[in-house]
């Protein structure tokens, strides 16, 4: 069976019900897998974070960019990075129990206990289980070094700064890409979409988000850029050919290097003794 064949099957498809108990019967096997044919990867060792508030666009940037499937009924970008990303695993669990998510508003001001039910730290909660789920997807990809596309809002920059050293920590080369608009057609866009989050959040969110949008500079330095989404239109040519190189140049990380190394005497050598 194929890299990606593997992952689909055992991720990609089944990961909106009940894989718990596929995830942790992983073999070692199928990680050493995952790592001599992930090595032939495009976009290996590549880690990209997405950063904008809700109704920023984000999704129709990544698809734009990537080559990401809009409806995100597949995580494989045409690059061969794979997206992180608990909406869509969230929005199963909510179809799955009964849940309209255009309602989630209404949910918050008239239905407290449904508001925890869906919202709550607890791991019984359906945004806990869908990190959960795309927690071990994750875990996964990064087992094979895969390129990755980490899809979130942005509004908690120890959260990003931490993943990106991560990231790094395991050989990766990172980058952001921070999706802009301003907080009216963020409003409009929330209010429109598949999943009406209350409107105090959204506010907050962007509010956060732009407080950090410096922090971010600052962080990623040349490997940083925005998007001004505001109007949907197609991405600039200078930011594609940015992201373009980026995924394309050799990895500069001294850990993934070393990493590659290894990988290749394995693949060379019939994997793990």
């Amino acid at each position: 069976m194929s890299l990606k064949s593997l992952i689909t099957e055992t991720i990609v498809v089944d990961s909106m019900f009940d894989i718990e108990s596929e995830l942790l019967s992983i073999k070692e096997s199928i990680i050493e897998q995952v790592i001599t044919e992930g090595i032939n990867d495009p976009g290996i060792l590549k880690c990209v974070f997405m950063a904008g508030g809700p109704g920023s666009g984000k999704s129709f940037t990544a698809m734009d960019i990537f080559g990401i499937d809009k409806k995100l009924t597949s995580s494989f970008s045409s690059f061969g990075l794979k997206q992180v990303n608990s909406d869509s695993a969230f929005e199963s669990l909510l179809k799955k129990n009964g849940v309209d998510a255009k309602e989630l508003a209404n949910i918050e001001k008239n239905d407290k206990e449904l508001w925890d039910k869906i919202t709550s730290n607890d791991a019984s909660s359906m945004r806990s289980q869908a990190k959960s789920i795309t927690k071990k997807q994750k875990t996964l990809y990064e087992a094979g070094r895969l390129g990755l596309i980490i899809d979130g809002t942005g509004h908690d920059y120890g959260k990003i700064s931490k993943n990106k050293k991560h990231a790094e920590g395991l050989g990766y080369d990172t980058y952001m890409i921070f999706v802009n608009t301003s907080i009216e057609v963020a409003l409009e866009r929330n209010a429109n979409r598949d999943r009406v989050l209350p409107e105090e959040l959204v506010k907050k969110s962007w509010k956060d988000v732009q407080q950090n949008l410096g922090k971010f500079q600052n962080l990623f330095g040349g490997n940083f850029r925005i998007v001004d989404n505001t109007v949907y239109k197609p991405i600039s040519q200078p930011i594609q050919k940015a992201v373009n190189r980026f995924i394309k140049k050799p990895i500069y990380n001294r850990l993934g290097r070393q990493w590659m190394v290894v990988a290749r005497w394995m693949k060379k050598n019939g994997g793990m003794k």
